[in-house]
């Protein structure tokens, strides 16, 4: 019924730690990297090549970078919007480049100010750069279950927008539930449109937890035959079109969910719970994580 192993992609370091506001020093991004891949995460969203000006987080991309201690057996990606962030992903020796889509135009107009073909257009030239150089290409629906704009997505346009990637090189598909809206026969139903076009190892589901259904989403994904997901340690990461909201599942959260299945991910459960701490402990919060912290008390208790 499910798929034997399963395949976890860490983006806590990008995409959670780009939405804090507080300064987060590259030391320890590194040290997350490093107790990340010691849990035994194999593929890590790093962080991205982006505008200091825009993601004055990320601005240190090329230190934390530098000072990882890399393992051969593990996959490095870096998110880079533009020729220029390819570039500076080129240099860094990034394994792996991530570029995006949405799935909606008012959500392309309102935060790129160009249509959704236009947007797909600017990234050929990153996708056939990092091609040429042997690095892989992912790339991310964003809205695809829902846009804070225009409300619902239609299937047909999910289905168009995976297409459209695919034609300039992407080998990778991640279906994004950006704002945490999807339900389990959405998540079905969407998924089925993308499996038309994309091998099922080169499709994922990255589900934000919003509503409280993005486990949910991944059981339903796991039906269908879907082994690769986006996760983040202690759940980092907000949603900034809905105030308040968890934002991305977190990691513990989907590992004690698919262990429970009997489903290997290959990921030491009491490290990871280490690493979401350890990140946790420098912003000066406790984990989002449920899981994190149910074992967090028992280990006090005990």
């Amino acid at each position: 019924m499910f798929p034997p192993h399963v395949t976890l992609v860490d983006v806590g370091p990008r995409d959670g730690l780009q939405n804090e506001s507080q300064p987060v020093p590259a030391a320890a991004k590194i040290e997350l990297v490093h107790r990340l891949q010691t849990a035994g995460l194999r593929q890590i969203e790093v962080t991205s090549y982006v505008s200091p000006k825009w993601v004055p987080q990320m601005a240190d991309n090329a230190e934390v970078m530098a000072g990882i201690q890399r393992q051969t057996a593990v996959r490095y990606s870096v998110l880079t919007p533009n020729m220029k962030g390819f570039e500076g992903a080129l240099a860094a020796q990034a394994d792996e480049v991530v570029i995006f889509a949405a799935a909606s135009e008012a959500f392309s107009q309102r935060n790129i100010n160009c249509s959704i073909a236009e947007s797909i257009e600017r990234f050929r030239p990153v996708a056939e750069a990092a091609r040429a150089h042997g690095m892989k290409v992912r790339a991310a629906v964003s809205c695809a279950l829902g846009c804070p704009y225009q409300g619902e997505v239609s299937l047909d346009t999910v289905e168009e927008v995976v297409q459209r990637l695919l034609d300039i090189g992407t080998q990778h598909v991640g279906v994004a539930d950006t704002i945490g809206v999807g339900t389990a026969g959405r998540v079905k139903a969407v998924m089925a449109r993308a499996l038309k076009h994309v091998p099922v190892a080169e499709l994922s589901g990255h589900f934000h937890d919003t509503y409280g259904q993005a486990l949910t989403n991944i059981y339903a994904s796991l039906e269908m035959g879907i082994h690769t997901f986006d996760a983040s340690v202690a759940g980092l990461g907000g949603c900034p079109y809905a105030k308040g909201a968890t934002g991305n599942v977190a990691t513990e959260d989907v590992v004690y969910l698919l262990h429970g299945l009997g489903i290997q991910t290959g990921i030491d459960l009491d490290a990871l719970v280490d690493a979401g701490a350890y990140i946790s402990g420098v912003l000066g919060r406790k984990p989002v994580s449920r899981v994190s912290n149910a074992l967090l008390a028992k280990r006090q208790t005990s």
